[in-house]
């Protein structure tokens, strides 16, 4: 018979580990929180992101607006508010196209093995040489400031590092029993990569998945600092960043904020990140 500690299942196991990390769980409540309350914007902001007051101009912080108002009278909060939907938005979508053509090309390569794996992981060795920032400014002159071109070069630039471990972990599940059961069956691959192998993989899909949004959020706010990005009256934190930057000097509060808010966010999807991939850790 076997104890408790082998009946415990992985997943069960895992989550038991996650919520006895503190500093995970409360990165966790923190990442939850600003996702509601940029995705309740029309809601809650108390005035719309493009309003404008010139009469009242710049203002620091006060009861009308609690982070106060920029160099055109547009209330801060509300801004940082609609501006994180973008934010948000990017390193969402900009994850889920890295984690499609990563899991896609890992898993190939991680079948096919011999020469074939080989080769496409030389290609992957190719593209990590490329300056991939201009990559994205290239795309967004030639092409346009549209933000779901954004999206989608951000997204094709970032599954490098997703592609290398899935290929890693589909070399050594492609060895287990259950696979090569699988392939004595009968089964094709492509059933064998949805039914036995993405399963298995999902855990650690949903942990570098977790760690990739802070840095394509980190890229869209580079991209927006130099004034490729969100085109106004729109905006997003690394837009916003930009405009507080250009007027520090005087109106510190321009900056101050959505940086705090940006870097808070960023900090906490690390740990949350870095939280998951402990708690799914099969050494530990």
């Amino acid at each position: 018979m076997q104890d408790d500690a082998t009946a415990i299942s992985p997943w069960r196991r895992s989550r038991e580990r996650f919520f006895a990390d503190r500093g995970g769980v409360c990165a966790g409540v923190f990442v939850v929180l600003v996702f509601v309350l940029c995705l309740s914007a029309p809601l809650i902001a108390p005035y719309g992101f493009e309003v404008q007051d010139l009469d009242a101009g710049p203002a620091g912080p006060s009861w009308a607006h609690w982070f106060g108002t920029d160099v055109l009278g547009r209330d801060v909060l509300s801004r940082l508010l609609y501006g994180g939907q973008v934010s948000l938005k990017v390193g969402i979508i900009a994850t889920l196209v890295s984690c499609v053509i990563g899991i896609a090309y890992g898993m190939t390569a991680g079948w096919i093995g011999a020469w074939g794996d080989s080769f496409m992981m030389r290609a992957v060795d190719v593209l990590y040489a490329l300056p991939f920032t201009l990559f994205v400014i290239l795309l967004t002159v030639i092409f346009g400031q549209d933000m779901w071109l954004i999206y989608v070069a951000i997204g094709a630039i970032s599954w490098l590092t997703m592609a290398r471990i899935i290929r890693s972990m589909t070399r050594d599940l492609r060895r287990q029993p259950f696979v090569e059961a699988a392939v004595c069956m009968g089964q094709s691959v492509p059933q064998i990569m949805w039914r036995h192998l993405l399963p298995n993989l999902l855990g650690t899909i949903i942990v570098y998945a977790t760690l990739t949004i802070p840095g394509v959020m980190l890229l869209e706010a580079f991209i927006s600092f130099l004034g490729l990005g969100v085109r106004p009256p729109e905006t997003s934190w690394g837009l916003m960043i930009k405009e507080g930057a250009d007027v520090m000097g005087d109106y510190p509060w321009l900056l101050i904020f959505p940086g705090v808010v940006f870097s808070g966010t960023l900090f906490a999807l690390n740990s949350f990140g870095d939280a998951l991939r402990d708690a799914f850790d099969p050494k530990k």
